[in-house]
């Protein structure tokens, strides 16, 4: 399409407003030769860059990132870690790119044969050279140095306060069954799709039925498994939140993918009720939110996978990135502030 072709300006203009919004991934793998990744060519724009596209009406960024791969190049797998955006200028303005990394472990990848009719493997500082927008180096750099950090092959810790649920004030029952609202039942369909970007296969929830409800649909759209642990609920937190601290503790000794839904009072970022250790952790290590927290709000670490890192925030060792999303609107969808602006912060180590 024509916004997609560069004009001369590639300069960054603080303050214009945005014309297009895209994002993709930097497909990555490791071989007996170090690190390469993949370039796809665009036969319409006889150029080499990255897997990416427009966002759709009602799409998460994270969603846009995930379903371009998988129709460009027919690569189905978890994002990875948050790389840096990039701006330039197109024919109808200035266009914004949000970048994810994203594993590439054996899979068999097919271009679509129109986008994308071919796909090159090759080494960071080849891709450097043959990419058609200079731009497109800045999140391949930002690869290369977290693969010399070993922060790129990680694994996903995403936290989700549940969805709206009817109001406390018109529930005469007991607190543990007080339903989702209307709202909130769009919320869990657009929980599941924007937890689909990360495709974890366990899912930890509180048993209170709103918990359940808002991870519902992604367990049933994906066959995850699903535990519940009382530790997670309000009123456990209320009376023991040393036991909350130790199921979250447990989950990151475990060192693998999952989703945790539990409530406001234990989950970031209310970050006053979290455990103290990880408060204190976060509070050092990142910039927290100054907004409203949302109804529905969203925590995604993203830890080395080769550091021992379970143990974060109670040892040495801390997510390589942290990700902050939130669904406010009425349709479970990220406002505009939130869709172009994510905050963002890394966790260092030590």
């Amino acid at each position: 399409m024509a916004s997609d072709i560069l004009v001369a300006d590639q300069t960054d203009h603080p303050g214009e407003a945005v014309a297009v919004v895209a994002a993709g991934a930097l497909p990555w793998r490791i071989n007996s030769e170090g690190l390469e990744v993949l370039l796809i060519h665009r036969p319409r724009y006889d150029d080499w860059s990255w897997p990416k596209g427009k966002i759709d009406a009602g799409e998460t960024l994270p969603e846009c990132a995930a379903r371009e791969v998988q129709e460009e190049i027919g690569l189905d797998a978890p994002l990875g870690i948050p790389l840096p955006p990039i701006h330039y200028r197109v024919a109808t303005g200035l266009k914004v790119v949000h970048y994810w990394a994203v594993h590439v472990n054996g899979a068999r990848l097919v271009p679509d044969g129109k986008e994308v009719d071919r796909v090159v493997w090759c080494a960071p500082e080849t891709a450097a050279g043959l990419l058609s927008n200079p731009t497109d180096v800045v999140p391949l750099e930002y690869l290369r140095a977290a693969h010399g950090r070993g922060d790129l092959n990680t694994w996903p810790l995403i936290v989700v306060r549940h969805a709206k649920a009817k109001p406390r004030s018109s529930w005469s029952k007991a607190e543990g069954e007080r339903p989702l609202a209307a709202t909130g039942i769009r919320q869990a369909q657009a929980v599941s799709r924007l937890l689909q970007a990360w495709k974890p296969p366990r899912v930890v929830t509180s048993p209170w039925q709103r918990c359940v409800s808002t991870v519902a649909p992604y367990l049933r759209a994906t066959g995850a498994k699903v535990k519940l642990v009382e530790a997670l609920t309000e009123h456990r937190h209320a009376r023991t939140p040393k036991k909350t601290a130790a199921a979250i503790e447990s989950l990151l000794e475990k060192a693998r993918p999952v989703a945790v839904c539990t409530h406001r009072p234990p989950s970031p970022p209310s970050w006053a009720s979290w455990p103290s250790t990880c408060q204190a952790a976060c509070a050092r290590s990142c910039r927290t939110p100054t907004r409203t927290c949302p109804l529905v709000s969203w925590w995604c670490a993203t830890w080395p996978s080769t550091t021992g890192a379970a143990s974060w925030p109670w040892s040495s060792s801390s997510p390589s990135t942290t990700e902050f999303f939130g669904t406010p609107g009425r349709d479970a969808r990220l406002t505009d502030e939130l869709l172009l602006n994510p905050v963002r912060g890394r966790l260092r180590k030590g």
